[in-house]
C-alpha cells in the first residue's frame, strides 16, 4: 500500500487503539470525532499507551515523539477526504453507521471504507455506498494495541483487490488478517459472546458467582481471562448489541439475550467503562 494517511472515525475505545497503532506503525493517522472534548481524551490515553510502550523497552522515546507527531485530530469528515483508507469505529448502531458510510463514502471514490464493527452486516453498510465494492470489514480486538488479530470481512459486494488491500494494511499494522464470511456475529464474537450471555445465565440463576465461572473457566478451559471479566472488558452493552445481533440475524432462540445482561446494562453498570459490571472498579 501507499503511504496516504488512514483516517478512524470515532475517538472512542477502539478508536484511539487503532489510531495508536497506526502512528506507532509508522502511518499518519487522522482521528474524527464530533466532540472536541472526546478527541482530547483520546490524544491523552493514546500517548499513555505509548509511554508504557516506552517502559517496556519496546519503544524509544524519540520515536514516541514522531509518532504523536503523526497524530491529527480532526472534526470534519471533510478533512478525510484524502485518505487511502478510512476505518469506522463509532459505535454500534446500524442507522449511525450507515448514515455514516452514505457520508464517507461521498469523500471520494477511490477511498476505501472498512468497519471495525463486531457484529453488523458489512453487505448492508457497502448497500448504502456509492462505491460498494471499496467497502470491507476491518474488525480489530481490544486492547488493539495488543490483541494480533484482525477479522477481515468480505460483503457481497467487496472487490478482490479490496480485500488484498486491506490484508496488506493488517500485516503492515503488525496484525494476522483472518478472512470471514458476512455472517451475524462472525467468529470470534459468533462463539464467545453466547459463552458470555450463557455465564450471566448462570449468575442469574444462582449457580455460580461471577469469581467462581471465571476461575472456573481459567482453571478448567485454559482461558487467560474468565467470560464475566472480560464481560467486563469488552462492555456489557457491546455484549448485549452482540447477542441482539445474533438473534435478529438467526432467529434461533439459543441467542436470547441473559435477562439479567439486559437489567444490567439498562442500569448502566456496563463493566469497567462505567465503574461497575460484573465486578466493581475504581
Amino acid at each position: 500500500m501507499s503511504k496516504q494517511a488512514i483516517g478512524v472515525v470515532g475517538a472512542g475505545t477502539m478508536g484511539q487503539g487503532i489510531a495508536q497503532v497506526l502512528v506507532a506503525s509508522g502511518r499518519e493517522a487522522r482521528l474524527y470525532d464530533v466532540s472536541a472534548d472526546q478527541l482530547g481524551r483520546a490524544e491523552q490515553k493514546i500517548a499513555k499507551g505509548l509511554d508504557k510502550l516506552i517502559e517496556k523497552g519496546k519503544l524509544e522515546a524519540a520515536v514516541r515523539d514522531e509518532a504523536m507527531a503523526r497524530l491529527t485530530k480532526v472534526n470534519v469528515l471533510d478533512d478525510l477526504a484524502h485518505c487511502e483508507v478510512i476505518i469506522e469505529a463509532a459505535p454500534e448502531s446500524p442507522e449511525l453507521k450507515e448514515q455514516l458510510f452514505r457520508d464517507l463514502s461521498a469523500l471520494g471514490d477511490d477511498i476505501i471504507l472498512a468497519s471495525n464493527t463486531s457484529s453488523l452486516s458489512l453487505t448492508r453498510l457497502a448497500a448504502v455506498s456509492r462505491r460498494p465494492e471499496r467497502v470491507v470489514g476491518m474488525h480489530f480486538f481490544n486492547p488493539v494495541p495488543v490483541l494480533k488479530l484482525v477479522e477481515v470481512i468480505r460483503a457481497e459486494q467487496t472487490a478482490d483487490d479490496t480485500v488484498t488491500r486491506i490484508e496488506s494494511l493488517a500485516k503492515e499494522l503488525g496484525k494476522t488478517a483472518v478472512p470471514i464470511a458476512d455472517s451475524p456475529g462472525f467468529a470470534v464474537n459468533r462463539l464467545l459472546v453466547p459463552m458470555i450471555n450463557e455465564a450471566a445465565f448462570l449468575v442469574q440463576e444462582g449457580a455460580a458467582t461471577p469469581e467462581a465461572i471465571d476461575e472456573a473457566m481459567k482453571l478448567g478451559a485454559a482461558h487467560p481471562m474468565g467470560p464475566l471479566a472480560l464481560a467486563d472488558l469488552i462492555g456489557l452493552d457491546v455484549c448485549l448489541s452482540i447477542m441482539e445481533v445474533l438473534q435478529e440475524g438467526f432467529g434461533d432462540p439459543k441467542y436470547r439475550p441473559c435477562p439479567l445482561l439486559r437489567r444490567m446494562v439498562a442500569a448502566g453498570y456496563l463493566g469497567r467503562k462505567s465503574g461497575r459490571g460484573f465486578y466493581r472498579y475504581e
